[in-house]
């Protein structure tokens, strides 16, 4: 059994979009060398894939392969050097890093639309 908890229903139309853990989920289908999970919602009948709106959606590289690039890269590594030592193309790393930089932009303005205004208290 899947649990598919961490995930919701991608479709906006959809009523039960955004509610994660809400059982409306199921897995149809894999697809591809890491046998990834289609998500199917059975409240509006959308399908999509579990890595869509992260930055695995459209790599073909394993989940720990990715992990690891962007942790390379996170600890100020150079791509080619990040490249060579993971066995993977510079251009493969150069995308995933273009991938997980709009991702986390995106997630950025998500969260900063729905935080509190701050009160400022007066300097003294």
């Amino acid at each position: 059994m899947d649990d598919l908890s961490r995930f919701c229903c991608l479709n906006p139309d959809c009523p039960d979009h955004g509610k994660r853990g809400h059982g409306n989920l199921t897995v149809p289908a894999r697809y591809g060398p890491n046998k990834t999970r289609v998500l199917r919602c059975s409240t509006c009948k959308a399908r999509f894939s579990e890595r869509k709106g992260t930055p695995l959606f459209g790599a073909r590289l394993p989940a720990q392969t990715v992990v690891s690039v962007l942790a390379h890269v996170a600890e100020g590594i150079g791509t080619r050097k990040t490249a060579r030592v993971l066995g993977v193309n510079k251009d493969t790393v150069t995308r995933l890093i273009r991938a997980a930089g709009q991702h986390a932009e995106q997630l950025h303005d998500e969260l900063v639309a729905f935080s509190p205004d701050h009160q400022r208290s007066p300097v003294r």
